[in-house]
């Protein structure tokens, strides 16, 4: 092992999108350079246990049936107590602990709450371990909806017009909440704000069916979007933070083409559900390519992204609208984000070498 990049693989977590995450470990396990690096997998549970998980991508592939997940196999991992020592240890099963090494980066693939949103950025920041992606401010503002739109449009980017609602101003005034909806128009879209894979989307076509998507969302998540469903291509690029200070980088357009189904939901996502094409490289222009790319990386360094995003738009008459901008995309083989960079020349392998070489150089000496 000596002389290879230690990586400890950090998925599952607390969130709905659990079995998401559970899917992008198995693809980049199956995937990652053994000759370059040592992986360390690491699941944490439906409640929140960090385990030493198998080193089996087998294990963690996608099955409408069975969806992965991190079971509580009775061993515990343990984290360095202090900042500076980057040596993690098992407490196994039968109580005995042995250790598993000194970690030179942490690649958190976790998504939604309680991993995407700055939470888990947060205590490896603390313990001042390196790791793939965003920090602590760009994670909580990538994974709040309310608040990624509320710095784009400071940034001058167009984004669908909508308004937030909390748990206790629907509780309290369902009907005023209502009126200040209708605004927007039909068809809508009612979205938890801190959630993602589309988990808990609701497309209003009625307003009589309002109640029902609120009751969706909220039960996701105790603050929600209502947000004007914009006409309009379904578009995405991924970004990558530029190298040694360069520019940001962008890949070519990808393009999710509705054939028979209302919106590009989960089960289109993830589960390979029928009337949905992906289409990537998108039919473009060079110029809207160019002003595509523009905007997605000045939304990516508006919010102070790292390491990685994926940017989704849709292209209109009138021109481009950011949808949502995702820190830490879905990563599977089948997700748009490697499709995107894979047509951009880049294969799923060296993607994963990318965004490992991208944040060893964030490892400062603790002072």
């Amino acid at each position: 092992m000596a002389g290879k990049t230690v990586v400890a693989l950090l998925f599952g977590g607390r969130s709905s999108e659990h079995s998401i995450s559970c899917a992008t470990a198995g693809g980049v396990l199956h995937a990652i350079d053994r000759d370059r690096f040592e992986v360390i997998p690491i699941g944490i549970t439906g409640e929140g246990s960090f385990v030493l998980e198998d080193d089996d991508p087998a294990k963690f592939a996608i099955d409408a049936e069975a969806m992965p997940r991190v079971r509580d196999n009775g061993t515990r991992i343990r984290w360095p107590d202090r900042a500076g020592d980057r040596t993690l240890t098992v407490e196994l099963a039968d109580g005995s602990s042995r250790s598993l090494g000194e970690v030179d980066v942490v690649f958190p693939i976790l998504h939604g709450r309680f991993g995407e949103d700055g939470t888990v950025q947060g205590m490896l920041e603390l313990l001042g371990l390196p790791f793939v992606g965003s920090g602590v401010l760009a994670s909580a503002l990538g994974m709040d909806k309310h608040f990624t739109k509320t710095v784009l449009l400071q940034a001058g980017i167009d984004v669908a017009p909508w308004t937030t609602v909390t748990a206790r101003e629907w509780a309290d005034a369902p009907a005023a909440v209502a009126e200040r909806a209708s605004g927007l128009g039909l068809p809508a879209f009612v979205k938890p704000a801190r959630a993602g894979s589309s988990v808990g989307v609701s497309r209003v076509t009625d307003w009589s069916q309002l109640a029902e998507a609120m009751e969706i969302a909220l039960a996701e998540d105790n603050k929600v979007l209502i947000e004007e469903g914009i006409v309009g291509r379904e578009v995405e690029c991924g970004v990558l933070e530029g190298r040694d200070g360069g520019p940001t980088r962008v890949s070519v357009a990808g393009e999710v083409v509705m054939t028979d189904r209302a919106f590009y939901d989960f089960d289109a996502k993830y589960l390979d559900a029928p009337g949905i094409e992906l289409v990537c490289p998108a039919p473009m222009s060079d110029d809207e390519l160019a002003t595509m790319q523009s905007i997605a990386a000045t939304a990516f360094e508006a919010i102070g992204g790292a390491g990685l995003a994926r940017v989704d738009f849709f292209l209109t008459e009138n021109g481009f609208v950011v949808n949502e901008l995702n820190t830490m995309p879905g990563f599977t083989p089948i997700s748009m984000f490697p499709a995107c960079w894979i047509a951009s020349g880049l294969s799923y392998p060296q993607l994963i070498d990318e965004l490992i070489d991208l944040a060893l150089p964030a490892a400062a000496p603790v002072e």
